[in-house]
Parts: structure tokens; sequence; C-alpha cells
């Protein structure tokens, strides 16, 4: 089947509210988007768990719709529901394609370090001799490519020796858990406050064939770690300073990265009360910060 995308202009103001009377009058999907991305007024939004979340200026909602479907009356309709004039449009043919193909060539093997390496179950494992991690793009946050991610997987790489238990907090897909257990580590646990991330990380554990286990916070035990990992936002990390220093066991080792690069050194100065905190580790304008414990 082809099908075809309804491309409107809104303000602010009205972007949501147009997308949702799309949704309702029967597009498959409604995106919302800078209306001047890629140029030099386009407008950067960022946003951390309790933060509010900006919006751009001027949208561009893209709405997907079977071919045969006639938008213009849908367009009049969604204005004349929402009390807007009627709003300027375009539409824009899309072909069949097989999606499935095109998605997974997004995604190549991403290697991490001489040894280590991130590769899609499409694909085969370019060094034989590498250290494999089979993790697909999911619904849980984590696959290598963002620099956060990647700055947690390198330091594991050069710092675990072997059977050092290991905390991954905000395991999102489990990927730190899964490299640490890779790696050598001994007992591996991660532990995320979305149940869609707990599952998936123990998917992905059992399609690498590790035993790492994975919990809801107040499922995890009671215990103290070797090594304590964090890749999650500077708000969270605040808040969590304590319970996470809690965690660590004496002399041992805390991995906290999501930092933007000038967050660092308020993070390390936080940390240092419990930790004697190393210079932070940057990369793309991301920190990662780690600290031996008093």
């Amino acid at each position: 089947m082809a099908w075809q995308v309804l491309k409107i202009p809104a303000d602010h103001q009205t972007a949501d509210r147009l997308s949702d009377a799309l949704m309702e009058l029967g597009a498959l999907s409604v995106s919302i988007e800078d209306a001047h991305a890629g140029t030099t007024a386009e407008q950067a939004i960022f946003g951390e768990p309790g933060m509010a979340q900006e919006t751009w200026h001027d949208s561009l909602l893209s709405a997907l719709f079977p071919e045969a479907i006639d938008l213009a009356p849908i367009v009049q309709q969604a204005a004349h529901e929402l009390g807007l004039a009627l709003p300027t449009f375009h539409i824009e043919a899309l072909p069949e394609q097989d999606w499935v193909r095109l998605t997974q060539a997004q995604f190549d093997p991403i290697r991490i370090s001489q040894r280590l390496w991130i590769v899609p179950s499409w694909h085969t494992g370019p060094d034989p001799q590498a250290i494999i991690l089979v993790l697909d793009p999911g619904l849980a946050f984590g696959t290598g490519s963002h620099p956060t991610t990647r700055l947690c997987l390198q330091w594991l790489d050069k710092n675990v020796r072997g059977g050092e238990s290991v905390l991954d907090y905000g395991c999102g897909s489990g990927i730190l858990a899964i490299a640490a257990k890779k790696l050598g580590a001994g007992e591996v646990a991660g532990v995320d406050i979305d149940a869609q991330a707990v599952k998936s990380a123990a998917d992905n554990a059992a399609r690498n064939t590790t035993a790492a286990r994975f919990y809801l916070p107040d499922g995890l035990p009671q215990a103290q770690y070797a090594v304590v990992i964090a890749n999650i936002l500077s708000n969270p990390l605040k808040v969590l300073a304590p319970m996470l220093a809690a965690r660590v066991r004496p002399h041992g080792q805390i991995v906290l990265s999501g930092i933007l690069a000038e967050q660092a050194e308020e993070m390390r100065a936080l940390y240092g009360e419990w930790f004697a905190m190393h210079p932070a580790i940057r990369d793309e304008g991301w920190a990662c910060l780690t600290g031996e414990k008093r």
C-alpha cells in the first residue's frame, strides 16, 4: 500500500491540539518538528525530568494517511473543530517500501573499543575475536550510539578486571549491565523505574546469554556493589546522590554519565562528599565522571 503525508505549519499554541485532531480524524501517525530545522533559525529545545519542556515557536506537522483518503476535507474539519482559520497545507506522496529492511539499514555495528562491538541481530559480528553485544534498537534507551553510553562502555572495557559486582542504575536497554557481564564482572544487577525497560533489558540479556538480573526500584535487593554505574541525567543524579553513594562498597567505584559538559564540575563537587572524584572525560559535549569511595 502507498501512503501520503499531510504537511501543515502550526504555531506553538496550536501544534499539539492540531496533532490530536488529525489523529482523531484517521491519521496513522503525526510528528511535530521545528519548521526551521536545518536553517540558522533552528531552535534547540531540551528537557529533563522535573523541568518544563519547551516547544518550537513555529512547528511543522507531518501526518501519515493512506493514499486513497481525500485530505482537504480532513484539514477543513480539524480547523473547524478547533476554531481555527483554514491552514495552508501540502501533500507528499510516500511510495510503498520495505520498511523493515529500510529501518535495519540505518543501524550498522558500532565499534566501542578495540575489542568491544555493538551489533544488531541482523548483522554478523565484524570481528570473530571481539566481544559482541547483540542489541537491536527498541523501546528502551541505550543502543550505544549516544556519547553518554559510549563513555560508560569504554570505562567498563578499561576497568572491569573480573569478578566485580556491578549495579547499572537506570539500565534502559540493559546494555551497560550486559557489557559488564561479558567483560568478566561477577554479580550484575540493573534497575529502572520503567517496567518496559526492565523487560527489555531482561530480554536483551537472554539474547546475549548473560546472567544479569533486572529490577524495578522496590525489588532491588539491599546490597553494596564494587561498581555502580548510572547513565541518566543531571537532575536525577543530584537527587539520587546519597542513595547511589550508599550502594557503593568502601573503595568501590562510581561511574556517572548523562551529564552535559558544563554540568560536570558541579556534579563532581556534589559527589565529592563521598568519593575521590577524577577529572571528567568528555565526548561531543557530554561528560562521564568517575570516583573511588572513601
